[in-house]
């Protein structure tokens, strides 16, 4: 299956930095990893229309995890491009409830009410998935040649997708710079030695190119030899 990824980089909100949506282009359509955060609504939609993308031919809107800067925008995707969701089963109650601290093990009240107004994730962007994908979920079925490996962490309910050539979208478990090529473990974690255990999985995948949440694309050889330490 020919496949090719394509980096959607969006701004979020208040200068917050950027975050990553990956469109990947299949023989028989696209998937979309990830839809930013509401604010950017109209450029992931312009971003999308570029690359051929529109209402017909999505097959799939494939959510590494649930937190709002990924998910934002993917009620409104679904409905106007007639697509399906899909998102690990841990993580649905981030998307269902609007509230990113529900299944983690620290929730800050005020810190809650402050993220969900700056991603605007009220009521009529929340959602129930369609579809529940967890460790070694084929995605065969909808024309990428890759597979769904459950990298709690930074979440429970977090996903990567390796696909059959050596590539890892990995959500927010490791993180890069758009400047400086250092990437490491993301620092916002539910739990550092669960997610050190899941980048350790990582060595027995093949994987080459990793397609981070935040940050450029980066050689996954590189953020091993640069944790020797740790890993």
């Amino acid at each position: 299956m020919a496949q090719e990824i394509i980096r959607i980089r969006l701004a979020m909100p208040y200068r917050m930095g950027s975050v990553n949506c990956y469109l990947v282009k299949t023989d028989t359509g696209y998937i979309l990893i990830d839809t930013g955060s509401s604010n950017k609504r109209t450029d992931i939609e312009r971003e999308l229309g570029r690359f051929g993308c529109k209402p017909g031919n999505l097959k799939l809107i494939l959510l590494t995890h649930g937190d709002f800067d990924h998910s934002g925008n993917a009620a409104y995707i679904r409905k106007k491009f007639d697509s399906k969701i899909a998102i690990h089963p841990e993580d649905s109650q981030i998307v269902e409830r609007g509230n990113m601290f529900s299944n983690r093990k620290k929730g800050n009240l005020i810190f809650g009410m402050i993220i969900r107004t700056l991603f605007g994730f009220d009521k009529s962007k929340r959602f129930k998935a369609d579809l529940y994908v967890t460790d070694g979920f084929d995605l065969s079925e909808y024309g990428l040649d890759a597979k769904v490996v459950h990298i709690p962490g930074h979440s429970k309910g977090s996903i990567g997708i390796v696909t059959n050539d050596g590539k890892l979208i990995c959500g927010d478990l490791l993180v890069n710079s758009d400047n400086l090529n250092q990437p490491r473990i993301n620092p916002i974690m539910d739990g550092l030695e669960t997610a050190k255990n899941s980048v350790e999985i990582f060595n027995n995948l093949g994987i080459d190119m990793v397609y981070p949440g935040h940050g450029k694309p980066f050689k996954m050889l590189s953020f091993f030899n640069n944790h020797t330490d740790s890993f």
